[in-house]
């Protein structure tokens, strides 16, 4: 790789580091082709990516970014995890990680805040982007669905009681 591809790379890494929400560096020693495709493609369905580049250069494009913090976890065989959505990235990690023992969460970044190991499995239990998009939606519409039952519902009163006292009528 000659200087202008390096320079390039580290111009890309940098762009991630400041455009992902959350960050995840993990160690893959020992992972197949096969189990880096599946990790991938877990990354894909998610909205995820998942990068593998040469430490040396990622340290240079963390270098004053956000996620400086994840400088101390570039160390032998790293990939990284990122996605835009705060919380993606790290619920693939950690789903792939149950399933494959030699995929190891070293740690990561979100935002400005260092997450280590645990705070990477905190962040992986938080709902994503459109789990909270969603209840919020319902929070919204619960309470306009109220507001009509309940303007609906003093009109079907009054017709029961003009109904009521149109029966007594007809009985006297």
């Amino acid at each position: 790789m000659d200087r202008a591809q390096k320079e390039k790379l580290v111009d890309e890494l940098g762009q991630i580091f400041e455009s992902s929400g959350v960050v995840v560096v993990a160690r893959y020693e020992g992972l197949t082709v096969a189990d880096m495709q599946s990790l991938r493609g877990m990354a894909r369905e998610a909205e995820a990516s998942v990068r593998v580049a040469k430490n040396r250069l990622a340290r240079i494009a963390v270098k004053d970014t956000q996620c400086e913090s994840i400088d101390e976890y570039l160390g032998g065989m790293t990939v990284l995890t990122y996605s835009e959505d705060p919380v993606a990235a790290a619920k693939v990690a950690e789903d792939f990680a149950k399933t494959n023992d030699k995929f190891e969460i070293l740690g990561g970044a979100m935002g400005g805040s260092a997450l280590d190991r645990a705070g990477v499995e905190a962040v992986s239990k938080m709902p994503s982007r459109d789990e909270l998009i969603a209840s919020i939606v319902g929070c919204i519409g619960a309470p306009a669905s109220n507001i009509a039952g309940a303007i609906g519902a003093p009109a079907s009163d009054i017709a029961s009681i003009l109904s009521t006292i149109e029966e007594k009528a007809e009985a006297a």
